[in-house]
């Protein structure tokens, strides 16, 4: 229940945002733009792109200024309105906008157009092309061929236009994917691939595990043990009083509780014999607090 409650609240995250990108495309209607200068990171804007029709629905993002091509942000401090022009051209397509601005803030209009050449290359690798509204979507998240090719270079099925929405949201790259390859792992498939990532399980987490005997620890086991945040640590700790071979339902039980390594140890004394990891759960689990 943990983990799917902790899978369930990043995935909704990035529908959210998934879907006001893909609201603003819909319709066929007109796509406005407004840029803030003065907001956002250090190297970038504060971008707007709205889209008016039944609702009002927005993709809003801090986008670096050298993604805007042909904007300038020294003729954007006049105080005197001037002409603003610039495209967003990603692999997916391309966005060409138009307007005026001053005083850092500028407003206009924007169309859209889908890259043919990203469609041919997704069916190339048995994915099935985008309708327009995918492609706008696959724009404003920026999904990138080189996570097709890292999907098919290992032998994922072929994700759907709105699996790569998906995974762009949650940031799942090559050197991800890749990296959970070098330590041994494979999610079984994009769900669980998704899930990995919702849940930030890293090579580097997994190789911790390794690290203190536990290479064989299949995926769900691993989703399992990170959305309670149990790390190679609180491994190492049991260890180190004398528990070398709890398994990962063991921990799961152990740490939903609470127990730790410090606790076995004064449940201990005065015996000669470590608590079983069931003992320690069941007295954790009626309060029982040793002296």
């Amino acid at each position: 229940m943990i983990r799917m409650f902790a899978f369930l609240a990043a995935i909704f995250v990035s529908i959210v945002a998934v879907t006001s990108a893909t609201a603003i495309a819909s319709d066929g209607g007109p796509i406005s733009f407004r840029i803030d200068a003065d907001r956002g990171n250090a190297g970038e804007v504060k971008a707007t792109f709205s889209k008016r029709d039944r609702k009002h629905n927005e993709w809003s993002t801090g986008i670096p200024v050298n993604q805007l091509e042909g904007f300038s942000v020294a003729s954007l401090r006049s105080s005197s309105s001037q002409p603003v022009r610039f495209a967003v051209v990603r692999d997916a397509g391309r966005l060409d906008c138009a307007g005026t601005g001053s005083r850092s803030v500028a407003s206009g209009g924007c169309t859209f157009a889908a890259s043919a050449a990203l469609s041919d290359f997704l069916a190339s690798r048995g994915v099935r092309r985008p309708n327009e509204d995918e492609s706008f979507s696959m724009m404003a998240l920026n999904v990138r061929r080189d996570l097709v090719e890292a999907l098919h270079a290992a032998r994922y099925p072929a994700p759907t236009p709105e699996d790569l929405v998906g995974l762009t949201a949650l940031d799942v790259n090559t050197a991800y994917i890749s990296g959970l390859s070098r330590v041994g792992y494979r999610p079984p498939n994009l769900e669980a691939l998704l899930q990995f990532k919702a849940l930030n399980v890293t090579p580097d987490y997994i190789e911790g595990f390794v690290r203190h005997g536990y290479g064989n620890m299949n995926p769900d086991e691993l989703v399992q043990l990170k959305a309670l945040d149990i790390s190679a640590d609180y491994v190492a700790s049991f260890q180190r009083v004398g528990y070398r071979n709890l398994t990962a339902d063991q921990l799961v039980q152990l740490k939903a509780l609470g127990v730790t390594a410090d606790y076995a140890q004064a449940v201990q004394r005065g015996s000669a014999q470590l608590p079983s990891p069931d003992k320690l759960v069941e007295l954790r689990a009626i309060g029982f607090q040793p002296r």
